[in-house]
């Protein structure tokens, strides 16, 4: 089994989807992000980028003589654009998936209310419950780690702040950061820990320029962070239509995120679905005068850490 831990890019566009010519290259999909630690398929949200994701973990079953597909969900938050690709994820129809899923609780409302809400009709033709798949679903909160262990269904959740956080490099840490910065209950930020590397997910996160000192603890020596970019500067203080308190970063926040907490490699990610390639990929060399190891976000992106 190899000891690489895979990062692979689905869907990587804020708000809604983009198709078309202008947005050929870095793509249209809301997020949806994927990860291969050991045993462990982790998926990050489930924007239409996980249409194309479900497609590929069948063929490769299919390739592996139909072994099971097992999937382990990390919504950031409930917000249309991060769960929207879920109902026509193909794993999800068959009966021998097995899809745990984990993610913030709403106000009042459990992960699995806010899941069947947005399938109930005239929203979509089938429920969650008539989905084939065995679902198991968990509330998390801040200080939460969900350790997935050496088989894909060994999971267990711990909280930081009161529990001993046991460590081996075979089991995967997924630890759980929650932001109030976006409207109107917050996002959750992951952190994912294997084999003596790290990959820092914050999508949907917006702090001052000087960034938020318990992140940038939260994300302090990641091999990756993957950073909410929406805005260009010049659009996030506009001053007929400012975007500040919309929940969103620019890239120089994320910039100086990424310099202050010392990590490696920067991803910008959840562009603004209004921006074209030429756009995005201006942002990218700017952003690449201020932290060199960065790069803009792109479906097809592979990072091996």
């Amino acid at each position: 089994m190899s000891q690489e831990l895979v990062v692979r890019f689905w869907g990587v566009r804020g708000s809604y989807p983009v198709p078309g010519a202008r947005t050929l290259r870095f793509g249209g999909n809301t997020p949806c992000v994927e990860i291969q630690a050991g045993v462990h398929t982790i998926i990050l949200d489930a924007g239409t980028g996980i249409i194309n994701l479900g497609g590929d973990l069948v063929r490769r079953a299919h390739a592996s003589n139909d072994a099971p597909i097992v999937a382990t969900i990390f919504f950031s938050h409930m917000h249309h654009d991060h769960t929207q690709g879920f109902p026509f994820f193909e794993p999800a129809y068959f009966s021998s998936s097995t899809l745990q899923m984990l993610g913030p609780r709403v106000f009042a409302n459990d992960l699995q209310d806010m899941l069947t809400r947005s399938m109930l009709p005239p929203n979509f033709p089938i429920s969650l419950d008539e989905l084939a798949a065995l679902k198991k679903m968990w509330n998390i909160a801040d200080a939460d780690v969900v350790l997935l262990g050496t088989t894909p269904t060994d999971i267990s959740i711990l909280n930081a702040e009161r529990d001993v956080i046991p460590f081996s490099p075979d089991v995967a840490r997924v630890s759980v950061y929650h932001s109030y910065a976006h409207p109107k209950s917050g996002v959750h930020s992951y952190r994912i820990d294997w084999q003596h590397t790290s990959v820092v997910y914050a999508t949907d996160i917006e702090a001052c320029a000087e960034g938020d000192e318990k992140f940038i603890a939260f994300a302090r020596h990641a091999n990756l962070l993957i950073h909410d970019a929406q805005y260009e500067y010049a659009d996030y203080v506009d001053a007929v239509r400012p975007r500040q308190g919309w929940g969103h970063s620019t890239m120089d926040i994320a910039c100086e995120i990424a310099t202050r907490s010392e990590v490696q490699k920067l991803v910008l990610f959840h562009h603004d679905p209004t921006y074209d390639d030429a756009k995005i990929a201006a942002i990218e060399a700017r952003a690449q005068q201020i932290f060199p190891h960065v790069e803009a976000a792109y479906e097809g992106l592979e990072i091996h850490i």
